[in-house]
């Protein structure tokens, strides 16, 4: 499987512009003084379905051929790629098979559902994932997607870099959160065509730290029993997202869960915009590594704004 070209993320561009949202870059003079460095924002929490996956989505159900598409298409996912997935398929006027792992949120399964998509669960473990998509696979005919391993998705979801270098060209840092690397990787190859000389680095929470092992070490390390408040970076990279990481950045920095939990919390207080824990580590990374940020021009990817909000306001609706 090879990596995408720059070339293949401007045709993602062309070829999705009509269905997704050019979302804005954001900045706060508060948060800026707090840092020490002029942040720049690239808010895919409002993209449609709420994350930058609807980009890579989006994407790959277009680049389908028209048989494929009648069979529709099946992912496993525990959220947000699920629910890109199913609002691009049903633009595509296809159906969406979808494998949930029984934890997942359930704001994100009805999300999905509400998307038209059937949901299929399974438990927590990857391998009970793969097993469960094969089933649905064999029943359904649908064509797999995966939510980062795949040349067609990793195109799309650099769009979003595209955007943010035609805004701010003359930034000094590039971040994005790292979970499967797709989001890293698209943007990975974007920058550095666009110009080699920003400074790439991936951002983990250091409860979910493997895509640094793997980095420092220089061969794949799988994540095993992560522990962190973002869920949506639980899974470990792929070989062609590893492979792409490995060639492309400079460095991968982690946070802290407390700081994970204080860079949401001063968004969402000062910019009144929702993030969920996965979009604000790139921000927790930089007031966890302030010195060596000091002064820059530092752009973001704020992946998404799917946050579980029965956690802030409990149902009570049956009482």
């Amino acid at each position: 499987m090879e990596a995408p070209a720059y070339s293949d993320i401007r045709q993602a561009k062309s070829r999705i512009n009509h269905r997704i949202l050019e979302t804005p870059v954001m900045q706060s003079s508060m948060l800026n003084e707090l840092s020490g460095c002029h942040l720049y924002f690239k808010c895919e929490n409002f993209q449609k379905a709420g994350a930058f996956k609807y980009r890579g989505a989006t994407n790959a159900i277009l680049k389908l051929n028209p048989e494929a598409l009648r069979q529709g298409v099946c992912t496993h996912s525990s959220g947000n790629h699920a629910q890109a997935l199913a609002l691009a398929a049903a633009q595509a006027g296809t159906k969406a098979y979808v494998v949930m792992p029984e934890s997942a949120p359930r704001n994100k399964v009805e999300a999905v559902r509400n998307y038209g998509a059937d949901v299929f669960f399974c438990y927590s473990t990857l391998e009970a994932r793969e097993e469960k998509l094969k089933e649905v696979q064999n029943a359904t005919g649908a064509h797999f997607i995966h939510p980062y391993n795949h040349p067609d998705i990793i195109a799309g979801q650099g769009t979003a870099a595209l955007e943010l270098l035609k805004i701010q060209p003359g930034l000094d840092v590039v971040m994005a959160p790292v979970g499967g690397g797709g989001l890293m990787s698209g943007t990975a190859i974007a920058t550095k065509h666009i110009n080699p000389g920003i400074t790439l680095i991936g951002a983990e929470p250091a409860g979910a730290s493997d895509a640094q092992q793997s980095l420092y070490s220089k061969k794949l390390i799988p994540s095993v029993q992560p522990k962190t408040i973002a869920d949506g970076l639980l899974t470990s990279l792929s070989d062609l997202t590893f492979s792409i990481l490995s060639t492309h950045l400079d460095d991968i920095l982690t946070c802290t869960e407390e700081n994970i939990v204080l860079a949401m919390k001063l968004i969402m207080e000062r910019m009144k915009i929702v993030v969920e824990p996965s979009a604000a580590v790139p921000f927790a990374i930089i007031l966890e590594h302030k010195a060596m940020f000091r002064n820059k021009r530092v752009g973001m990817i704020v992946s998404g704004g799917n946050l579980d909000v029965s956690n802030f306001f409990p149902d009570n609706t049956d009482k």
